[in-house]
């Protein structure tokens, strides 16, 4: 039985990760999310998440829960999209914090992980 935690080898902590991710990553769109997602060429821990999440989003626990939520979703899937990729996950404006749910984070994330793994899949 694999352990399910998300250690601090598949998260992007240093200011360079996001800024590369922002500025080389393909952006990819969600009805609530915008997701830049940068191909590593080395081959390392799976998917490495970071989350932007702003202020306007609103007050720290809705701001919170949106990470919390958006953690939890790939920890729970980390071992279906094992690619080598950094992603940033950042919230539309749209996003009501109190609805979002893990059901609407798979609904969101899960088809759109999908094809990028059937993508590399192909090349």
């Amino acid at each position: 039985m694999s352990r399910l935690a998300w250690n601090k080898e598949r998260r992007l902590l240093r200011s360079p990760e996001f800024k590369a991710c922002y500025e080389q990553g393909k952006k990819h769109f969600t009805r609530s999310f915008i997701l830049f997602i940068l191909k590593r060429s080395s081959p390392g821990p799976g998917i490495r998440l970071g989350l932007t999440v702003s202020k306007k989003m609103g007050h720290a626990v809705a701001r919170n829960r949106i990470k919390r939520v958006v953690r939890e979703y790939f920890r729970l899937h980390q071992f279906d999209f094992d690619l080598p990729l950094d992603v940033v996950v950042v919230p539309k404006r749209n996003l009501e914090a109190k609805q979002l749910t893990l059901a609407l984070a798979t609904e969101e994330f899960t088809p759109l992980l999908s094809r990028l793994r059937a993508e590399a899949a192909a090349s």
